[in-house]
Order: C-alpha cells, then structure tokens, then sequence
C-alpha cells in the first residue's frame, strides 16, 4: 500500500489462519504472502438484516444496500438522495493501521474473502456477502471475450497488448502505443473508443505531455487497453457478420450492445452472480458496472486461478491472459505501481489487480484460490 508521506507505516491486519499481514515503511507498498495478502483498497457500505426476500435498498450514485439479499430480487434504486450508512458497516473489522511515531493515527476497515474453485470459503472477514462494484478490479474477466472469441489470435495480439487488455496504467507513452497498436491491427484508430480521455495519473507522463502542450486522449484514459480489447473483439464480430465495424462499434459501452452483452454474460458466467437483477451503475470508463459480492468475485478468481468451473473456451482464456500479464507484468500497472510489483516478483504465481473505491482481487493458481478486499472508505492507498 502506498504510505502518506514521511514516517508513516501501514501495518495490515492479519487474516484469521490464511495468510498474513505486513507492515512497510517509508513510502513503500507491501504485501501479504500466502492465500491472505494483507491489501489496502477500499470503500462501501453496511448491510442491515433483511426484512423479506430481497430486501435493499440503493441510494445515491454509486450508493449503498442496506439489507441482505434472500433471493433473485434487489429491490428498488433510490434516484440520488445522500448516501446512509447501515450500523453494520461498523461491525468489519480493521484491516489496515496506519502508523506515525508508534501510535496509530488512523485504521481502514473492510471485508475480505478468499474462496476455492469449488465455492468454498476458506477465509472471510466481515461482510462478504454484500454486493459491491468490482470496478476495474475485474478486467480480466471483462477481458475472457477477447480471447475466447479468437479474436486476439485473429488479430495477432502480443503478451503485452494481451496484459494491457487487463490494466489500468498510468498513460505513459508505452502503454498509450500499446493500446494505438492494438487498434491498427483491427485497422482502426483511437477515435473509435468510447472510454472518454483524461490527463495520465503517472505525473511525468502528464508533465511530459504539458511540456509539448499537447492535450490527452483516449489513449492516455487508464481504461484505453481494455477498451481496445472491447474494439478488437468487437472488429472481429462485425467482420463475421460482413458488417462494417466502425458502425457495428457505435456506442459498444452500452449495456445493450452486442459486445457489452457479451462481456457481461462472461463476468456473470465467472462469478455466478445474476447480473440482470443485481445493481448496475456506470464505471468511470462508460461501461456498465455491476455490484457483486466478495463472495462470488473470490471464487470467479479462483476459477481464474484454475479453469475449474468455467467454459474450457474461458479456461483457455484465463490461461493465456495469465500468461500474458506474468511475461508483461509492467503493462497492467506501470511504474512502479504495486500489481505490477508484485507479478514481476511472482510471475504466474499470482494475477492481482486494483479497483476504484478500495477493491482489490488476485488469482493465486498454485492454491487454486481467488481473493477479493473492499475496504469501507474507499482507501486505495
């Protein structure tokens, strides 16, 4: 976890018999090692006890269920009042404390999970069973179309255009033509992503780019190689079908067009979680986000990790795009960012990956173990 400034420690809790927690120092991001990384991500909500089947209740933009769900129905969305926190958001427990001059000055709750490929649950702390946005902590499953379609082997994607679908760098030049390369092998530009542009998170990318008095693009959006991958696939389909692909591509991150259809029937696939009835609200990106609990993200993980449980089409998939981002580690994150820290040290011993609002999930094949954190206050440091 990234520290707050000069003398600050993160100190993880340990989870409870799988894994354990690590504390760093002086600006440094650590991880656990074992089924039980101890990470820092966050952000959420509480649960309440249900009041009949399907009982909760979303409030507000990316607002929050109080209730636990009994059954397929979710309820009602409640336009975009303020947010309000069940009491039983207090009841997870700590997971990170941030030390300063040996006290703790602040701490994160959160919930963790950490399940097999068979749906068992070896581990969890707190509410695991409260349906969450895995934001972009899910790439890789967004990602299993490409593939599995052989549309990356159509269009001859390399390991890092491969890894790039499945990250969230920074915007620096190197990603940003990773990304430009992968649309001109589907004969296509950056005007056809649809993912919006931003100025790059990595400060010298966006110092570099000031300097030339340039602007950003699409390419430089943190999301621009998982779009890219939604182009391609999608290239690939209206190529099939003898149609045009610009216009077969027009409005892709919309929930009802055939290539987001296809995406979300492979993330549902992946965690068993209906989609069609859970809550939905929009990524930061323009796609469609889906809440899901840490529960079901963990197993999907885990049926990363091992194949077991999905399509041998998304096995493949899996496979080849875990292999892809353990020989392009760098591509997911960038400089010096911790998931690609930590899979340029392991290698195809773990696939991990950060989300907005403190989620974090990872994929730990040699255990056959997935492993999915949100923290309460959205704390991604």
């Amino acid at each position: 976890m990234g520290l707050r400034g000069p003398g600050a420690q993160v100190k993880a809790t340990p989870s409870n018999g799988c894994g354990a927690g690590v504390t760093t120092a002086g600006g440094n991001e650590g991880a656990g090692t074992g089924a039980g990384a101890g990470a820092g991500a966050g952000a959420g909500a509480g649960t309440g006890p249900a009041t009949g089947a399907g009982a909760r209740r979303e409030e507000g933009i990316g607002g929050l269920w109080e209730g636990r769900p009994t059954g397929a129905g979710l309820g009602s969305r409640a336009g975009c009042g303020p947010c309000r926190y069940s009491a039983a958001m207090s009841a997870n427990p700590v997971l990170v404390h941030a030390l300063r001059g040996g006290i703790t000055e602040s701490f994160h709750r959160g919930a963790l999970a950490i399940v097999d490929a068979d749906g068992g649950v070896m581990t969890a702390l707190g509410d695991i069973d409260r349906p969450i946005f895995g934001r972009s902590a899910v790439k890789v499953l967004q990602a299993l179309p490409l593939v599995a379609s052989g549309a990356a082997e159509a269009f001859g994607l390399t390991d890092e255009e491969l890894a790039l679908a499945c990250a969230s760098p920074g915007g620096e030049p190197e990603p940003a033509a990773t990304a430009a390369s992968m649309l001109a092998k589907a004969g296509l530009d950056a005007s056809v992503l649809e993912c919006g542009a931003h100025w790059p998170y990595n400060e010298a990318a966006t110092r570099a780019l000031a300097r030339e008095g340039a602007e950003p693009t699409a390419l430089h959006n943190n999301c621009s190689g998982k779009h890219a991958g939604f182009v391609c696939f999608g290239c690939f389909r209206a190529r099939a079908e003898g149609r045009a692909p610009r216009d077969f591509l027009r409005g892709y991150v919309t929930p009802d067009h055939a290539v987001m259809r296809e995406v979300t029937a492979a993330v549902q696939a992946a965690t068993g979680w209906d989609l069609a009835t859970t809550a939905r609200g929009t990524d930061g990106c323009s796609i469609p986000t889906h809440a899901i609990p840490l529960r079901h993200l963990a197993h999907a993980f885990a049926r990363v990790a091992t194949g077991q449980g999905l399509s041998p089409e998304h096995a493949r998939a899996a496979r080849r795009l875990r292999q892809a981002v353990a020989r392009a580690p760098h591509r997911v994150a960038g400089t010096g960012r911790f998931d690609s820290r930590v899979m340029a040290q392991l290698g195809e011993r773990v696939f991990c990956k950060v989300g907005a609002e403190g989620v974090y999930c990872a994929a730990l094949p040699e255990r056959g173990l997935g492993v999915s954190i949100k923290m309460d206050d959205g704390n991604n440091a």
